[in-house]
């Protein structure tokens, strides 16, 4: 079953950004390398994505079970997918745009 629960920022300073969450509402963060953190102690998640071009963009992710039949489901749906699946430390993942053109993704974390 897919579950959207995760929410990733982008942030020009994680170590800056994740020190404000932590002060403000006392979560817990997770580094990921020196440019990704995630806060994951409840049911929806954050993750600070370190960039250097700073926007207001959130991205939603979808957690799904099988990644590869998520992209073929998004493609038969109608979406287009922006991003192609990679692999990072913990899962892998694609983002996509739906037919208005919003940008999400799907991960799969990994199975260990």
């Amino acid at each position: 079953m897919a579950k959207l629960d995760y929410v990733e920022l982008p942030a020009p300073d994680v170590a800056g950004e994740r020190a404000f969450y932590e002060r403000a509402f006392g979560w817990k963060f997770t580094d990921y390398g020196p440019q990704y953190s995630a806060h994951e102690e409840h049911e929806t998640q954050l993750g600070l994505n370190g960039t250097d071009t700073p926007t207001r963009t959130v991205l939603p992710l979808i957690r799904v079970e099988d990644i590869e039949a998520a992209y073929a489901a998004v493609v038969a749906a109608g979406g287009s997918i922006t991003v192609e699946t990679i692999e990072y430390p913990g899962g892998k993942r694609f983002l996509f745009a739906d037919p208005a053109g919003l940008e999400m993704g799907c991960y799969q974390p990994d199975q260990t």
